[in-house]
């Protein structure tokens, strides 16, 4: 297990931006935090669990595709945590 640096983060969320638009990112990805990569596991840290809940499900295979490319290593899935539970 891997700790992604702030850069890796803050890349990710600045492309994830770009493909999400500003209104559906301000809502759904503000306070999120890019945190760690297992293997091919991608984890994130979303501020509650409706919003971790709704970017799994509209933003997993975006998610993926984008660390993949920022990470230069295979991303196949992406798991949002809610941060009560991280």
């Amino acid at each position: 297990m891997r700790k992604l640096s702030l850069v890796e983060d803050q890349a990710i969320q600045a492309r994830i931006a770009y493909i999400a638009g500003a209104e559906i990112f301000d809502r759904l990805f503000a306070g999120i935090r890019f945190d760690e990569i297992d293997g091919n596991l991608l984890f994130a840290i979303a501020c509650d669990e409706d919003r971790a809940a709704e970017i799994e499900d509209e933003f997993s295979h975006q998610l993926a595709v984008v660390a993949t490319q920022i990470l230069a290593q295979s991303v196949d899935v992406v798991v949002v945590l809610p941060k009560v539970l991280q």
